[in-house]
């Protein structure tokens, strides 16, 4: 009896200590993330937010990636090959290709997605003009035919970041390019848990078990996507003491983007280490609306570029030494396209002589309702410059507050100003976004169906073309010159400067892959 009465005990206390034995291994297994923002808008390919690109990494997959170097390489994609004349590009898909509610990926999924992609970004929407049939011969080839050779086909399926090519179902990727999905379900290495969503709060990603990573080492976003964490969970902290203070405390596990003022007491944690996962460095630009007073005088516009400077804007906003790089081209400087012909735009800022040209184009006193998000550490001292330095001039400037989900959605409204419009907004793009003509969202100039700001130029629509048809790197650079030159004249943006932002992981996170967009596979907890 007594034996038995022990065994009974001990069951006992194994059936209590269970359990807590689980909830103190859970956090080894679950990764808590501060994302740079908070994420209202879950399409990728309805917005170029960062943040919600990086939702559409967790979840979907993608054809090609570019690794660190800049290198294209399959993901998604077996094998491929092109006719002899260029014109005929065949794709096929890698076995054990599977979404998240049990469906095999197809070569109609492919083509759909493509489809939808093309509708929305700026190098996809070159391609498009390009394409003469897409088909679909069995349910892992596809082709697509072209008009014209198209000679960066593997950097468009490839894309790094914003718009990235994600593959979702043929039936979700149905959805007109200007309406937002209403289903998340891709084949990527997490699935997204809805039912745990909470808009301002957190998002959840469990692992896909079925999910099949490459052989290959990661390397940007390309490469095994191994997972070695059950759950990932973003959790939305919007003061950036509080999320100090939370890594510091071991609460969460990284902070995707500290304030520069961070750094110094970062690094003087012993639990806490900083690694760049964007190790060529973001961009800062002013955007224009085209399509409202004052800014649909290219007059105007360009008497805003003169009389913004990228010194104060890259000092107030960083500060920190060696953090910032001024670069008055609109590629990236230290790039094969980057160029210092641009035109009457210098980077220094001129008052005097942006007054003179807007006094030269008429302006009128109309107001400039200039958008900055309040809770975005990293660009919420700009609009701060740059309401100072266009006043300087001779502009009025309406500078309205708003949170970052809010601006992200308020840029899409087409809407005049005085009706919950905008005229300019301020962000920062990572360099893989804008290396050339044809992933700089900036340069989308197809009007109603280019990018927010919504340019019409049909110089620099034909000039993409020409780009993109070009067979040497001598006639890409020379082509990119007139285009930037171009944009420059027209006044499409204003570049602000270069600048790095590297994350704060707690010491016990490992394997966080540098590339162009902030992805979380690969990672380990110990």
């Amino acid at each position: 009896m007594k034996r038995r009465s022990l065994f009974a005990a001990a069951a006992l206390v194994s059936a209590l200590v269970a359990p807590l034995m689980s909830q103190a291994q859970a956090p080894a297994k679950t990764l808590r993330v501060v994302p740079h923002a908070n994420i209202t808008i879950l399409d990728p390919i309805w917005t170029t937010a960062f943040v919600t690109r990086n939702h559409g990494y967790m979840i979907y997959d993608t054809l090609f990636g570019t690794d660190l170097a800049g290198k294209v390489k399959p993901q998604m994609v077996d094998k491929w090959n092109v006719s002899k004349d260029n014109l005929t590009w065949t794709f096929t898909l890698r076995e054990g290709l599977e979404f998240h509610d049990g469906k095999p990926v197809t070569s109609e999924d492919v083509v759909a997605s493509l489809k939808r992609w093309s509708s929305r970004d700026s190098f996809g929407g070159v391609l498009a003009k390009s394409v003469d049939t897409y088909t679909t011969p069995d349910a892992k080839t596809f082709v697509i035919k072209l008009k014209q050779p198209f000679g960066v086909m593997l950097e468009s399926l490839g894309k790094p970041s914003s718009n990235v090519p994600f593959i979702m179902p043929a039936r979700i990727a149905a959805t007109p390019g200007a309406e937002q999905i209403k289903e998340h379900i891709g084949s990527g290495p997490y699935k997204f848990v809805p039912a745990e969503y909470k808009p301002g709060e957190r998002l959840v990603y469990a692992k896909n078990d079925k999910y099949k990573p490459r052989a290959e080492a990661p390397d940007g976003t390309t490469g095994g996507k191994s997972v070695y964490l059950d759950r990932v969970e973003w959790v939305i902290i919007r003061d950036p003491q509080t999320q100090f203070n939370a890594l510091v405390a071991g609460e969460v596990d990284i902070i995707e983007q500290p304030t520069f003022e961070q750094y110094a007491s970062l690094k003087a944690q012993k639990e806490v280490q900083i690694v760049d996962a964007q190790p060529a460095g973001l961009q800062f630009i002013l955007r224009f609306n085209h399509l409202h007073a004052p800014f649909n005088n290219v007059k105007i516009r360009q008497a805003a570029m003169l009389a913004l400077g990228q010194e104060a804007h890259l000092k107030t906003q960083v500060g920190a030494p060696g953090m910032y790089a001024y670069c008055r081209s609109m590629y990236p400087c230290g790039t094969p396209l980057a160029s210092d012909k641009t035109g009457l735009y210098t980077g220094m800022a001129d008052p005097k002589k942006a007054a003179e040209l807007l006094k030269e184009a008429g302006y009128d006193g109309t107001p400039v309702v200039l958008m900055r998000p309040t809770d975005l550490a990293a660009i919420a001292k700009l609009p701060l410059v740059a309401k100072q330095q266009l006043e300087a001039a001779g502009f009025k400037v309406d500078m309205q507050q708003m949170d970052w989900a809010t601006l992200v959605a308020r840029r899409a409204k087409k809407d005049a100003p005085a009706q919950g419009g905008w005229n300019a907004f301020m962000t920062a793009w990572t360099a893989g976004d804008i290396l050339n003509p044809l992933t700089m969202a900036m340069m989308n100039a197809a009007g109603d169906k280019g990018w927010f700001g919504w340019q019409d130029d049909a110089q620099i629509e034909a000039l993409k073309v020409k780009f993109a048809q070009a067979s040497t790197e001598a006639q890409k650079k020379q082509i990119a010159e007139q285009i930037q030159l171009r944009a420059m004249e027209t006044a499409t943006h204003v570049p602000l400067g270069q600048y790095f932002n590297p994350a704060a992981l707690r010491t016990n996170i490992s394997g966080l892959v540098p590339g162009g967009a902030q992805v979380y596979w690969n990672i380990k907890k110990n």
